[in-house]
């Protein structure tokens, strides 16, 4: 097995995040209130986020925002994560293109969702909160989130989705190993839970539902906050430490990518990966294909509307200007629990209206021989939602076999599936079509 690895110095390590609002040639439509149907302010959003992630939510005019040095005090444990040029999957596929993945995998947590989650957990402290509550669906967000909070002196409280809980239980073990109260969702312990099983006794769950939940408690709670692991815009900024250490990598190696990859749940992981190298598309000086890799079965990006729909299944949150399957879809239960989000972000939805990203969809079966493959070259076993990812890195990879092409393919291993063999199980047991 063949790899090269490239990791940045501490002093190269990103000091900022980057915020795409800045520069998109098209702003997304405002975010409105549930009640009043008129844009959001951040005094509307603070009621629920901290006083600093609304800010930067509604940023439009910074393009760099400093990252607090607290912050990037705890990235520099896990940071930078390595740039990997991927021999051995390129062998195993014949093909002539180069392909790079960004490790995200090495966090303390295993996933990319560390980088949000100790900034939001860091201003909800410097705000004076106690508690932050949030949703999860394949656990990672809510293992990551539960981390932070411990880091930061904070209690934490994660809505599951009922069928993940259920499918994952050590990544449930993992969230309270960091001290975090873990509910099944939907559950009897809020409003929104107890109408939605009213409706629908055997309800397995979805975003929509532990969103809903967690918000329902963060606004009945004094001293508590809501989280979010994805969709919102601060939360996709943060996570651009992934593309800014990238850029840097690729320069290192000699190369930049024709063509730039990530699963798509919501939109953290892929914008993350994607916006940095995006803003130069936007001044002209590049022309990469950035592709979004989302589950056949929750499609909102391939097969969804673009309208104002609620981010949540109860409608407590704003409404977002967005591609969405509609806020009650209850969508398969699939393994890749962290993309099984009915809606899409306002920026990446505006972003593939206007052409600057593309989407695909990912059968579940085709995303974990991808990910079979991946291992066996690579040595690493991804995350169902990363599984998506490699699939759609194959397909390219294979397109390049054909034509002789020589692309670079850039992709993000959002995650490693240690904690998701149960599902590699079900699929070596010729259960999962």
């Amino acid at each position: 097995m063949k790899q090269k690895r490239y990791f940045l110095s501490e002093n190269d390590i990103p000091s900022h995040w980057y915020n795409i609002l800045a520069d998109m040639p098209v702003k997304p439509m405002p975010m409105l209130h549930p009640k009043t149907r008129q844009p959001v302010t951040e005094e509307d959003l603070s009621e629920l986020f901290s006083r600093e992630c609304s800010a930067q939510e509604l940023n439009e005019t910074d393009t760099w925002i400093e990252i607090p040095e607290e912050v990037r005090e705890k990235y520099l444990y896990y940071r930078s994560t390595p740039l990997v040029r991927a021999y051995g999957l390129e062998e195993a596929l014949g093909t002539s293109a180069r392909i790079y993945f960004k490790n995200e995998s090495v966090s303390p947590i295993g996933s990319h969702k560390l980088n949000s989650a100790l900034a939001q957990a860091y201003y909800c402290k410097k705000e004076g909160v106690t508690n932050i509550t949030t949703e999860t669906g394949a656990g990672q967000w809510g293992a990551a989130l539960s981390y932070a909070a411990k880091v930061f002196g904070l209690e934490a409280a994660v809505y599951q989705v009922k069928v993940s809980y259920e499918q994952k239980p050590y990544r449930r073990s993992v969230m309270q190993v960091f001290g975090a109260v873990v509910t099944p969702s939907p559950s009897m312990s809020t409003r929104a839970g107890k109408d939605i099983l009213t409706r629908t006794p055997n309800h397995q769950g979805s975003l929509g539902t532990a969103i809903s939940e967690a918000v329902e408690l963060a606004r009945m709670t004094p001293g508590c906050k809501y989280t979010l692991g994805s969709v919102m815009n601060h939360v996709t900024m943060h996570q651009t430490v992934i593309g800014l250490e990238a850029e840097k990598q690729m320069e290192m190696a000699g190369d930049y990518p024709d063509i730039v990859i990530g699963c798509f749940g919501g939109g953290s992981n892929f914008g993350g990966i994607s916006f940095p190298f995006m803003r130069h598309n936007f001044a002209g000086g590049r022309s990469t294909r950035f592709i979004a890799a989302e589950p056949a079965a929750c499609p909102k990006l391939t097969g969804g509307r673009f309208e104002y729909d609620f981010g949540d299944e109860a409608g407590y949150t704003p409404l977002l200007p967005m591609f969405t399957l509609g806020h009650d879809f209850q969508p398969s239960n699939i393994h890749a629990g962290g993309l099984r989000y009915h809606g899409a972000g306002t920026v990446v939805s505006q972003l593939l209206k206007d052409g600057w990203i593309e989407a695909v969809d990912i059968e579940q079966k085709e995303s974990f021989e991808a990910g079979c493959i991946f291992a066996k070259a690579e040595g690493i076993i991804p995350a169902p939602e990363s599984c998506h990812a490699i699939a759609a890195t194959i397909r390219e990879a294979l397109k390049c076999k054909e034509t002789g092409e020589e692309k670079v393919i850039l992709f993000n291993l959002s995650g490693h599936g240690l904690i998701d063999m149960a599902a590699y199980d079900q699929y070596l047991a010729g259960n999962i079509r």
